[in-house]
């Protein structure tokens, strides 16, 4: 097992289908190129016990439906799988984009990506995971079980492609019935999610940072005064002295337990950061402790790897090492004696600082446990350091206490980080896309076993508006994870923080997330005991729908179907609603509101209800009860309710009520009664509240005793309908007369401005851009559509494609307003198009133009130019001094393997590898008319094209995961006669 390279089986230039073997149990086979690579696969770190993995079932002679075929070359393991047309596929973990994945490529390489895309290809976690969902209903998944950088290729339709280092198995589960009876097998796999403390399911408030314990108790104290309920505060790293992990800050936090019990008294937890990078000093405890144990990753020359993260130079613990799992674990231990509640795991891909990659070097040295591989480097377990790192603070924390149920959340994380930890969906936006893909991503982690997730409600990087975040707040509410946070420097981002009805809109949603917290922490103890996803798209309620297979913005908590609105524009009750076939009940908490979702109780179900909590510390099992039913076709309706004392471990010893609930109805009287229970906790004496929905949030209710059978008397056809009227009526009257968050992002002014506080989008052929005219005419998004490739992301106020106007390196023209001169111009041979312009003072104006041409849809161009418009005679008609610069940022998705390569006007060839010095191209030495920017990890390379005549001088700059290359005009004065000008193009082409 011991090399840093890692094992290797003689398998170059073979192919084939797979040999394969059952597993775990019935439908589940694992499939491996021969049996010599069989051999030489790593230890799997996906499943909960490995040697289930390698173990074969004895008497099973099933053959798979499906048998992957493979091609073994240039020690790379390549692997297909092909299903019938019309498969859809789902999964593959933290993703951002389309909820259905065809035409998309990823790889699974965990990485720090503040401030994403939709077509990002690696974000924080790992997940080499495909849930195919054939079409008819039946659903495969699909596991490449590598710790290792693995590309996952689904841009062929109906085909799943694996590409990673040889030699890995995969493991196949199904085809199945239905999509939940895959994730049901595969959590049996890999572990299902741990079980959260109830008040973990409340709503979180979190920011980067509350400076002060201060500022902590005035957050608390304003949840209370204003009755918006809140169960949890966060601290940040700011707490830390000078970012030390495991100390606090004695000015700003000198006594972290005094906050804590005050925190407690008024019904809140406390969560706390702590970060992998520990501060290398000698003299700092936690520094000392580790060097003597020697528990520090090392350099490939075995000396610690030292690397900048937020307290400067630091050292990391090598988590794949047990004896540094037990020291962290301990660390922890004591670190929770301050009245911790919970622990957040961020910066764990790992995070380093001033590097290209984002993250330590893959020469870097692991001395990893026989158990997990052994010795590897970096690229081995890199995937995988995040989720051992939340392994051991969970054990720390249950270490501290046994009684407690731990809660920790982790950044990064890979395949069975579900068995630890809860995960959010990283440093998103405050964007209108980004709340619209955050209900695909939240689904996609369930989809691929972590049930426990959310995004940063209202986004982290920027300022929301407020019917940005009241309506995040109305689909964020109900996600399983519920947090609020927001970046530093960036507005107030609480809930009272956008005006009174944004406040109001607020409070009502989080009312809702409370009165359903007992169905909530029902579906996480189904999660967690039989591998039942929490969240789920809305196909799962019809799996044969091909047109339900793509819906998202709305997803299913159990039989609740939650429909929202999920764009500016996008007005919910002015739409129809695409439900699953059936019946599917409106229903509410007399809380409609336009800028809150609408909810479905699927036909055939009853859910528990709760009283209006400001927190979980609130509730009493002698609270009354109340059961939301849904009949069906045939009067018939049945749920369940998981009760225990929400945290602990009694549950495993049968301290907990499991109930289920029926309803029959017989000769127009409905019958609602328990029909079974488990576990020996005694029932609670309280009252039962049935309300039996009638469609369009009408119902008819009665009161009885929880336990005891209730008889209700439906009222007549004729009467229901009349109910069903009158609800309908108050349904609108509640919408027409709710106060909408007002649109603060519309505004007037000169012309253009319609567009200007929306990103315009060109698409068109192989391209979509987003460009935002009002702060520097910038492109913030270019994407490739045939290779899913997004060449540029950058957020709205910096970065980007820029112009300047002037050598210095923020000069007029980068920051400034643009006008929308035209859209969609209709000239010859154009179909999208768009022309800005810019008023860069002294007389002058930057134009561009950018276009997509009807007869070369594979490039995009842009046509940019200073011009004079008004220079005084007294200037002899010239300009100051001016010079055009194109100043593009490009992502690299692959840094180390991405360089930039031209052969310039001399004939010279070059080839300009990443590193952090600025190379300047000028005279013969420039480019002759082209240069590219190639990813070999991608094989394929972005080629700009331009006029050597217009350009006077070509430069790279290379930066933490992207690089610059930038156009430069002569420098000189302009005149009406003589503009500066510089025309260029981009095009994506395939290498080999």
């Amino acid at each position: 097992m011991a090399g840093y390279e890692g094992k290797s089986s003689d398998s170059e230039g073979r192919l084939g289908e797979m040999i394969f073997e059952s597993i775990l149990e019935e439908g589940v086979f694992r499939f491996d190129c021969s049996a010599d690579d069989r051999n030489a696969a790593f230890p799997s770190i996906s499943f909960q016990n490995p040697k289930v993995r390698d173990t074969p079932l004895v008497n099973v002679n099933e053959v798979p439906t499906y048998i992957p075929t493979f091609e073994c070359s240039l020690g790379q393991q390549i692997v297909n799988i092909e299903f019938p047309p019309n498969t859809s596929f789902y999964g593959t973990g933290e993703v951002s984009g389309q909820l259905e994945r065809t035409g998309k490529r990823i790889f699974t390489w965990n990485t720090d990506a503040w401030g994403y895309g939709s077509g990002t290809t690696s974000l924080y976690q790992s997940h080499p995971w495909v849930l195919a969902v054939l079409p008819n209903g039946e659903a495969l998944g699909v596991l490449a079980d590598t710790t290792r950088r693995c590309e996952i290729d689904l841009r062929k339709e109906s085909n799943i492609k694996f590409v990673s280092s040889s030699a890995y198995p995969v493991i196949t589960f199904g085809p199945f019935a239905s999509p939940t009876d895959v994730l049901v097998s595969f959590s049996r796999a890999v572990g299902t999610v741990f079980m959260p403390p109830m008040w973990s399911l409340g709503y979180h408030q979190c920011r980067w940072s509350y400076d002060s314990d201060a500022r902590v108790r005035e957050i608390a104290r304003t949840f209370r005064e204003k009755r918006i309920p809140c169960d949890v505060i966060w601290m940040d790293i700011d707490y830390m002295d000078g970012f030390r992990c495991f100390t606090f800050d004695q000015e700003r936090f000198p006594d972290p337990k005094s906050l804590v019990d005050d925190l407690h008294k008024n019904g809140f937890k406390a969560i706390w950061m702590l970060d992998p990078g520990i501060k290398h000093e000698e003299g700092y405890f936690v520094y000392d402790s580790g060097s003597k144990k020697d528990i520090w990753v090392q350099n490939a020359d075995g000396k610690p790897f030292v690397g900048d993260v937020w307290p400067g130079p630091c050292v990391f613990p090598d988590f794949t090492r047990s004896s540094a799992r037990s020291w962290w674990s301990n660390l922890v231990k004591d670190f929770i004696s301050n009245g911790v509640d919970g622990i957040w795991n961020d910066m764990n891909e790992p995070a380093v600082f001033k590097t290209l990659t984002k993250t330590m070097p893959e020469s870097n040295i692991h001395r990893g446990d026989s158990e997990l591989g052994g010795i590897q480097n970096h690229s081995h377990y890199h995937n995988v350091y995040g989720m051992l790192m939340a392994k051991s603070t969970y054990e720390g924390m249950k270490q501290a206490n046994g009684q407690k149920r731990p809660f920790v959340l982790t950044r990064a994380g890979f395949v069975g980080s579900q068995r630890y930890a809860a995960t959010w969906t990283g440093d998103n936006l405050s964007t209108w896309e980004h709340l619209h893909m955050s209900i695909s991503m939240v689904v996609q982690l369930g989809l691929s076993g972590q049930p426990l997730c959310g995004p940063d409600i209202g986004g982290f990087a920027g300022n929301a508006t407020p019917k940005l975040f009241g309506r995040w707040m109305g689909v964020g509410s109900l996600f399983p994870f519920c947090r609020g946070h927001s970046e530093t420097n960036t507005i107030d981002h609480e809930p009272w923080s956008f005006g009174e009805e944004c406040e109001e809109v607020c409070r009502l949603a989080l009312r809702r997330r409370y009165r359903l917290l007992h169905h909530i922490y029902t579906l996480f103890y189904m999660a967690h005991t039989r591998g039942i996803p929490v969240a789920t798209p809305t196909f799962f309620a019809d799996p044969k729908d091909l047109e339900l297979r793509t819906h998202e913005n709305s997803f299913l908590l159990g039989p609740v179907l939650v429909y929202a609105s999920t764009g500016r524009n996008h007005e919910l009750y002015k739409v129809q609603h695409k439900l699953p076939k059936g019946i599917w009940l409106g229903f509410d908490f007399e809380d409609t509101h336009p800028d809150l979702p609408a909810l479905y109780l699927q036909g055939g179900s009853i859910i528990p209800v709760s009283p209006l909590y400001q927190s979980v510390e609130e509730i009493k099992h002698t609270d009354d009860l109340s059961l939301l039913v849904a009949l069906n076709e045939l009067g018939k309706a049945e749920g369940v309710l998981f009760e225990d004392d929400g945290d602990g471990y009694e549950y495993t010893r049968g301290g907990y009520l499991l109930t289920t609930y029926i309803a029959e109805t017989e000769s127009s009287v409905v019958t609602v009664k328990v029909l079974r229970t488990e576990g020996s906790k005694k029932r609670p004496n309280r009252k039962l509240h049935v309300q039996i929905l009638l469609g369009k949030c009408a119902m008819i209710d009665a009161w009885g005793v929880d336990g005891e059978i209730l008889q209700i008397a439906m009222p007549s056809d004729s009467e229901v309908s009349d109910l069903v009227t009158a609800g309908e009526k108050q349904l609108r009257i509640q919408i027409e007369s709710a106060k909408s968050i007002p649109d603060m992002e519309n505004i007037s002014g000169h012309k253009g401005t319609e567009l200007s506080r929306t990103p315009v989008e060109l698409k068109s052929g192989e391209w979509a851009l987003k460009i935002v005219p009002w702060i520097g005419g910038r492109i913030i998004s270019m994407q490739h559509i045939p290779s899913g490739t997004q060449w540029l992301h950058r957020r709205v106020d910096v970065d980007g494609y820029e112009e300047y106007s002037g050598m210095e390196h923020r000069s007029a023209g980068c920051s400034e307003e643009y006008s929308v001169v035209e859209r969609d111009l209709q000239q010859a041979g154009e179909t999208e198009s768009v022309q800005l312009e810019c008023d860069i003072g002294g007389g002058l104006v930057l134009e561009r133009q950018l276009y997509i041409s009807k007869n070369e849809t594979k490039v995009f161009r842009i046509d940019s130019g200073i011009v004079a418009r008004e220079v005084g005679a007294g200037s002899g008609g010239f300009s100051r001094l001016v010079c055009l610069r194109v100043n593009p940022k490009f992502d690299l998705m692959h840094p180390t393997q991405s360089y930039i390569s031209f052969t310039a006007i001399d004939g010279s060839k070059h080839e300009i590898w990443p590193e952090s010095s600025e190379h300047v191209f000028e005279g013969d030495l420039r480019p002759h008319g082209e240069w590219m920017l190639i990813d070999k990890s991608l094989g394929l390379a972005l080629v700009n094209r331009f006029s050597i005549t217009q350009v006077k001088k070509c430069v790279i700059g290379w930066g933490t995961g992207s690089v610059n290359m930038e156009l430069r005009s002569e420098n000189r004065p302009v005149s009406r006669e003589s503009p500066l000008k510089i025309s260029h193009m981009y095009e994506v082409i395939g290498i080999k």
